[in-house]
């Protein structure tokens, strides 16, 4: 007979296991292993993200299988189920780079599904790529029972000529091969040695902002966020999630217990205190919807005007995570961020202990070249802006991490669609001083919001990353530096000012005002929106149809709703 505390940690799954009329149930259960004993224990998901499609998750079984026996040991049932992902990197300058943020929903919806009808009582999700770590969370807060990341890790760094390169460097150097200053051999000779193995794009891109995200969130484990993917001490970290998981069943904490508010300045902070990606103002607010917190775009300028940057990582600096690792990883500059009183140290985290708490155990200084002490900052402001203007009212990203490009005036280069500015850059059309806008990109109008990796690592491996601006209602990669601005909102297809511009308008930007315009009247605004017509994006039936019907506005988060 199971003891009383073992039942009040079903509080879903006895539903599905208790009483004469659950006969059938059980039944199943049986066929899938489970013994009488386990009928009275709390039941797990175990969301595992593995993938033969990109190596951010080719090895994220290895981990979901630890889990499992972390939570076995524990005293838990774990039930593993998969879900899918998209390669960014993989996809990136097809017209199937639409399709991943549109994944993101996907992820979340199934994770939700899975957890959801079965009638878990705990979630566990191990992942490791761009959308479908933002999609676990949203996912967890959307269920809101007990729940835990475990991160699969970074990527080590290629080594080309004994100079390390990574992803960022391929794209790059197809803008140098265009141009003609690097030959097809050494192109190939770089493609070769670019990704050495498993784990998610080793600077401070995407997925590894996120991974510092969650953990400044709370919901992961401890000093875990940098640990790179070959490194054995993933397997420990994902035993150990099983233990974590029960505590938290135990005491029943879950995920909005933990995803307040000051957790997600908390989360915040951190991106900018790294130079973190530009997606990270999608994701954080998306979360945060799901979470039912309020979170504003202009939150994230609020908190970047008072936060130092800490850290020198690509795509703007000189290191990679790996790095971040060596000289004691995240923990590192959250104790830098907690001494300058800029983090929420009495927030709760998925270890049942606070911020503070957890971060005590780490006494780590900061090397001063990877990660720079608060006392002397690489910049006394955070890696990104919120632009407003006539020509982003609801809001723009721009990544100033690694730029001095602050400010800019030049003509219009308009083009309507991500292909189109691709083969002009590539043709060395687009001249210094130039402002290239890219448009019909946006969450509705691509549909799915496409990152732009193609395009400026073309234009920064041209040599024009000081002399060009861009600007798109499509995203960035978190490997884009230099002065582009991403998620202009409105976007171009629900008539926003950037569907409006022609070639040859003067565009502004101001960094220190925060003002991204065009000088136009609102007079010639008004009487080119009267004039405009909205645009077929293409798809009709299908995810693409669907998404494009539900998204919201990128400042919003580009949820479905």
């Amino acid at each position: 007979m199971a003891t009383e505390t073992k039942l009040n940690l079903k509080r879903k799954s006895h539903v599905v296991t208790d009483g004469p009329s659950r006969a059938p149930a059980r039944s199943m259960l049986r066929a899938v292993g489970l013994k009488d004993e386990d009928m009275d224990k709390p039941f797990v998901g175990v969301a595992n993200l593995a993938s033969d499609v990109t190596p951010c998750n080719v090895h994220l079984d290895r981990f979901a299988r630890k889990v499992k026996q972390g939570l076995w040991d524990a005293g838990s049932v774990p039930f593993m189920f998969g879900t899918i992902t998209i390669s960014d990197g993989i996809s990136m300058g097809t017209e199937g780079m639409k399709a991943s943020l549109v994944s993101r929903e996907v992820i979340a919806d199934s994770i939700e599904t899975v957890t959801f009808g079965e009638s878990m009582d705990g979630l566990v999700v191990v992942a490791a790529c761009d959308k479908n770590m933002p999609g676990a969370m949203m996912a967890m807060a959307r269920l809101n029972v007990p729940s835990l990341f475990v991160y699969g890790g970074a990527i080590l760094p290629g080594n080309y000529l004994g100079k390390d390169i990574n992803i960022q460097d391929m794209y790059e150097a197809v803008g140098a091969y265009s141009q003609g200053d690097l030959t097809l051999d050494e192109l190939i000779a770089m493609e070769c040695v670019a990704c050495p193995g498993e784990g998610a794009c080793s600077g401070m891109f995407t997925a590894n902002t996120m991974s510092s995200a969650i953990e400044a969130m709370g919901m992961s484990i401890p000093g875990a966020a940098s640990i790179p993917a070959v490194d054995p001490r993933n397997e420990d970290v994902a035993l150990q999630a099983g233990a974590v998981l029960y505590n938290l069943l135990e005491r029943d904490i879950k995920p909005r217990d933990i995803m307040i508010r000051e957790a997600f300045e908390n989360a915040i902070t951190v991106v900018l205190a790294m130079g973190g990606s530009t997606n990270a103002v999608l994701h954080l607010l998306a979360i945060a919807y799901e979470a039912q917190v309020p979170l504003d775009i202009d939150d994230f300028d609020k908190l970047s005007r008072r936060t130092p940057y800490l850290t020198d990582l690509r795509p703007g600096g000189r290191f990679v995570m790996s790095d971040v690792d060596k000289a004691g990883g995240v923990p590192v500059v959250m104790n830098e961020l907690l001494k300058g009183g800029l983090l929420h140290g009495d927030v709760m985290t998925v270890t049942g202990k606070t911020l503070a708490e957890n971060l005590s155990a780490f006494d780590t200084q900061p090397d001063a070249k990877v990660m720079h002490p608060i006392s002397s900052p690489r910049s006394p402001t955070g890696g990104l802006v919120i632009l407003k203007g006539n020509l982003a009212p609801e809001g723009a990203v721009m990544k100033v991490a690694g730029t001095k490009h602050l400010s800019h005036e030049g003509p219009a280069r308009v083009f309507d669609g991500e292909r189109a500015c691709f083969e002009a850059v590539t043709q060395g059309r687009i001249k210094p001083g130039d402002v290239v806008v890219i448009r019909y990109e946006g969450p509705k109008g691509g549909p799915g919001m496409q990152e732009m990796l193609a395009v400026t690592g073309a234009i920064m491996g041209q040599g024009l990353g000081d002399d060009v601006l861009l600007l798109t209602d499509g995203r960035f990669s978190g490997a884009t530096h230099g002065p582009m601005i991403g998620h202009v909102a409105p976007e171009a297809a629900v008539g926003g000012a950037i569907g409006l511009i022609r070639d040859g308008d003067t565009v502004v930007l101001d960094v220190e005002t925060r003002d991204l315009s065009v000088r136009l009247s609102d007079a010639e605004l008004e009487e080119r929106r009267q004039a405009w017509q909205p645009r077929d994006n293409g798809y009709d039936t299908g995810v693409m149809a669907k998404y494009a019907k539900l998204v919201s506005s990128a400042s919003k988060g580009a949820v479905t709703t």
